[in-house]
Order: C-alpha cells, then sequence, then structure tokens
C-alpha cells in the first residue's frame, strides 16, 4: 500500500512539474532525405557483331524462241542458304531512336537448284548443288520501344545494298544480284549488363526484285529471268559506350 502511494505521489508531481512549464524534452529523430537515383544516360555511340543465317529465294526461267516462236523452256527456283557475319555501329539519341549501319559477308554457302524442263508436254526435275557468295550493307533508323528496363523491341528502316553470286545450269549462267533499295527489319534487344545487350533480329534485304537478260543466235533466241528475295535472321551482342 504505501509503494502504490509513492507511486501515484511521483505521477502527480511529474505531471504538475510539466504543467509549471519543465524543460523535459522528448527525444526526435534524426530527418533522413531521400536521394534521388541517379539517372540513367539512354544515348551514345554502341557497336556490334552477330551470326547472321541467310536465305536467299531466286524464281527463274528460261524462254527459247526459234523465229520469234517459243519451242521449250526451263526453270524452277534455286533456295540458298548462307552462313555470314554481321557487323554493326550506331548512335542512339534517346531511349527512342537511334541511327544503325550495317555488314554483311558470308562465311559459306550449301544449297540445293531445283528445276525443271518443259518439253511439250514432258516435265523433268533435276536437283543440283551450288556454291557461291553473298554481301549486303544498310543504313537504318531504329525506332526503340522499351517494354522493361532491359528489354527493347525494335525496327529497321533504310536504304542499302546486297549482292549474292550463285551458279546453275552449268557454268554459263549464274543468279547474280547487285541491287540497291529499300530494307526493313523488326527485332528485341535485352540488356546483360549496363553496357551489354543481347539481340534477335529480322532484316529482309531485298524483295521480288527482278532480273532479266536476252541472249540471240541467228533464228534462236533465249530469255533470261529471276526473281530474288532475300532475308537474314541475326542473333549477336552490342556494346554501348
Amino acid at each position: 500500500m504505501k509503494r502504490f502511494t509513492l507511486s501515484v505521489v511521483a505521477v502527480v508531481a511529474m505531471g504538475t512539474f510539466a504543467m509549471a512549464g519543465g524543460d523535459i524534452e522528448m527525444p526526435v529523430e534524426p530527418v533522413v532525405e531521400a536521394v534521388a537515383p541517379a539517372a540513367v544516360s539512354n544515348s551514345g555511340f554502341y557497336i556490334g557483331g552477330a551470326y547472321s543465317l541467310v536465305n536467299s529465294e531466286t524464281d527463274y526461267q528460261r524462254d527459247n524462241y526459234n523465229n520469234n516462236n517459243l519451242y521449250n523452256q526451263y526453270g524452277g527456283t534455286y533456295d540458298g542458304d548462307y552462313d555470314a557475319f554481321m557487323l554493326q555501329a550506331g548512335y542512339q539519341f534517346n531511349r527512342y531512336v537511334a541511327i544503325e549501319g550495317r555488314y554483311w559477308n558470308s562465311i559459306s554457302q550449301f544449297s540445293e537448284n531445283e528445276w525443271y524442263r518443259n518439253a511439250g508436254q514432258e516435265t523433268q526435275s533435276y536437283g543440283e548443288w551450288s556454291f557461291g557468295d553473298f554481301k549486303a550493307w544498310g543504313i537504318y533508323l531504329k525506332p526503340i520501344y522499351p517494354v522493361t528496363e532491359a528489354l527493347n523491341v525494335y525496327t529497321l528502316l533504310g536504304y542499302g545494298k546486297v549482292k549474292s553470286d550463285s551458279n546453275y545450269w552449268y557454268s554459263y549462267s549464274d543468279t547474280s544480284l547487285d541491287e540497291n533499295g529499300f530494307q526493313w527489319g523488326l527485332g528485341a534487344s535485352y540488356g546483360i549488363t549496363e553496357n551489354v545487350s543481347l539481340f534477335l533480329d529480322y532484316v529482309q534485304l531485298c524483295n521480288g526484285v527482278d532480273v532479266s537478260y536476252t541472249e540471240e543466235s541467228g533464228n534462236y533466241k533465249y530469255v533470261y529471268s529471276w526473281d530474288h528475295s532475300i532475308y537474314t535472321v541475326n542473333l549477336g551482342l552490342n556494346y554501348k559506350f
């Protein structure tokens, strides 16, 4: 009972002291100001390289005339697959736009040439192996859409040149292509580190390009025609400075 009485007296005394203007202060927690993270720059130069699978598809035909009368036709489809490397360099202006240059060169080619011969009602099919090389370059505007901080999707819209040399129908004829024109592509990149990104994309270098020429010998005339389409699939890395 005595302890209880003393406790009550102590509480009352403290309250009276506080009302009388005592200098007892409650501890105040220090104010910590949040520091905003430094903004990461999305602009700068970058370089890169890739392994490229190149597909070249050519529809071709030869029409044979005697005194301007068609008497025979040769034709078919040539489908060539190249292993190639691709080098790139570009400048990214901001998170959404870049400009980029690319160069391709073939490492090897192994492809099959399927063709047919029409003589009256007769049709025959043959298979023939062919070898050649491939080169291309392009300059592209590169619109970018950031899906996440690390993942971007993009398009490539530009102008370039593609050259492909291949042989078929023995050694006196070829499907050589040397063409300038519009090129486009679609792709995605993923940031592995702050400076290194992995990318995968598809680029169409030419589509439906027609090439033809005519040979004449006495009463005979031979008209050759080709229709070319070439695209690439590229898997590589780029480094941003």
